[in-house]
């Protein structure tokens, strides 16, 4: 016989956890104790959608279940966020979080609230543990379904009493399992359709970015010449710096990418995911799609493809490119000229010296900053944009930005969670200052756990991107400024070391200073986003439709 508390910690041990992320309470201290005779680390964070984040980042990094803790109630809904972030974001994530006792109670409806259905629209899965013995299945269900396609948040809800319960049930092994193959008439549809195309061109979506596909997209870009275009959440599952690299998705509309997809006679959509902005919109007799993922198309209004190839992304593009032979015809001329017009945009502004500095000149330092491993978390604002845009990731989950419920607060748990993962790498987080405060208390949690982060806190004392926004509906700009704190003396409250850029000039070397120099360094940074809609609404749209 075995406390049920323990049989929860075996679970996640034969599962493989390595971290569980959260703040406990008292409806948690049977599964605490058990923890504690466990090589399972709890990092205790300072909030629990911070917990959420970076057991949901620890998901999206690894492919593996990232794991979270609460009290019910207030705990409880504070990791709704966070599991709204994994469902969408297709990151798989366990929360467990701990509820009262259910067979007898002496405190009314004191905290309680149903989470089980508060959770139930944001997760693929959700129970209340109502036995000892049940609690293996209900644990390796829970993984399973975290970690198949598409990935994201379950929920699984442990009462205290539950919690104490005895029970003999023992954890169920993990299954071997594969991932279905798309029927190979599918494949030779595809086939089929890609050697009657003339100018084809290749969109690489956030399904691509789970699995390993990055190296079998490369062998066929490599082959046959064709161009390429990233999603958000794509980006670097090919090297951006590749020659028929065409550019980012980070705009609607109105970019040079968007002359490509445009000028293209068929679009091969890679790993698309609803839950991510649209890269492109296809219309009643526009260009033709394939559609290649795990899952089939989810169609609406404006994405209804013509050929699906549905099953494990890496194995149906192996196979259409050991097909493809006949491609001689395919003239990529239009593309490619499209592609160097867009280099050409993006280099401009990498050194301008003016100060506050501007989005081009900070993207283009932190990305000579950074090595080809390093990981840039990036928060939820305007300069979104910018790096999607600018900012060429050279290999896949080394640029991490939230595409989907585009949350802010994400950046800092986001860029915490990296270290834990991959401790010898550099890691940035990039924050506005509006969403580096709504997460800023972590900063403790950094010092405490001695990591070596920096985080880039882009001031401009107001919420960036609605101020833009705002301007492009014609409105007055109206109640979207607030003052902050001094950020250095702020960082140093926390123990950590704090830094402010005094020049254009001066950032790329501080940036250097903090990689290189153990420990957690913030970074105020003063920006200028004067001349975001001079470029991105009228500039890159006036010449994109000029080449």
């Amino acid at each position: 016989m075995a406390k049920a508390s323990d049989i929860v910690v075996q679970c996640l041990e034969s599962e493989g956890v390595e971290y569980v992320f959260g703040i406990p309470g008292e409806e948690n201290l049977d599964l605490l104790e058990s923890l504690r005779k466990s090589q399972i680390k709890l990092v205790l964070t300072r909030h629990e959608q911070s917990a959420g984040f970076m057991a949901a980042t620890y998901g999206r990094l690894t492919g593996k279940t990232g794991v979270s803790l609460s009290t019910l109630g207030p705990g409880a809904t504070n990791l709704a966020t966070a599991a709204a972030y994994a469902y969408l974001g297709g990151m798989p994530m366990l929360m467990i979080t701990g509820q009262k006792p259910i067979q007898k109670s002496k405190q009314g409806r004191f905290q309680i609230i149903d989470v089980c259905r508060m959770m139930s629209p944001i997760t693929k899965y959700t129970h209340q543990l109502t036995s000892a013995d049940n609690i293996p299945p209900r644990m390796r269900e829970a993984f399973r379904l975290a970690e198949e396609e598409k990935p994201g948040a379950v929920h699984l809800e442990l009462p205290e009493d539950i919690a104490a319960e005895q029970t003999e049930s023992l954890p169920i092994p993990r299954s071997l399992n594969r991932r279905p193959l798309a029927e190979q008439c599918a494949i030779d549809a595809a086939v089929e359709r890609l050697q009657k195309a003339r100018s084809p061109i290749l969109v690489i979506g956030a399904g691509a970015s789970r699995k390993m596909t990055a190296e079998v997209l490369r062998r066929v870009i490599d082959k046959t010449g064709i161009p390429f275009v990233t999603t958000q959440l794509g980006k670097g599952v090919v090297d951006e710096r590749h020659p028929r690299f065409v550019g980012n998705t980070a705009l609607s509309t109105g970019d040079f990418v968007h002359r490509a997809l445009e000028s293209a006679d068929l679009i091969v959509n890679v790993g698309h995911d609803v839950f991510e902005k649209p890269p492109f919109l296809m219309l009643p007799g526009s260009t033709e799609v394939i559609h290649i993922d795990f899952r089939s198309a989810e169609v609406d209004a404006v994405y209804f493809p013509q050929i699906e190839v549905i099953g494990d992304i890496a194995n149906a593009v192996w196979q259409i490119g050991k097909a493809l032979n006949d491609t001689a015809h395919w003239d990529f001329t239009r593309l490619l000229a499209i592609r160097e017009a867009n280099e050409a945009q993006i280099v401009e502004g990498a050194d301008d010296d003016r100060y506050p500095v501007y989005p081009q000149r900070l993207v283009a330092d932190i990305r000579r900053a950074m090595p080809s491993e390093g990981i840039v978390a990036l928060d939820n604002g305007i300069y979104k944009i910018w790096f999607a845009r600018n900012y060429k990731a050279h290999q896949s989950n080394t640029v991490l930005l939230d595409n989907s419920l585009a949350t802010m607060g994400a950046g800092l748990p986001s860029a915490m969670a990296s270290h834990l993962v991959y401790p010898d790498r550099p890691v940035i987080a990039v924050c506005g200052d509006g969403g580096f405060m709504m997460n800023s208390q972590e900063l403790e949690t950094a010092v405490r756990l001695n990591m070596h982060i920096t985080v880039v806190i882009l001031r401009d004392d107001g919420y960036g991107m609605i101020s833009w926004k705002q301007a492009n509906r014609g409105f007055t700009d109206f109640s979207l400024k607030y003052g902050n704190p001094d950020f250095v003396k702020y960082a140093q409250a926390y123990g950590a070391s704090g830094h402010r850029v005094k020049s254009a000039d001066h950032l790329l070397p501080l940036l250097e200073h903090c990689i290189k120099t153990p420990g957690v360094h913030v970074i105020d940074c003063p920006v200028d986003y004067s001349q975001n809609d001079r470029i991105l609404n009228d500039e890159l749209r006036a010449r994109s439709m000029a080449v």
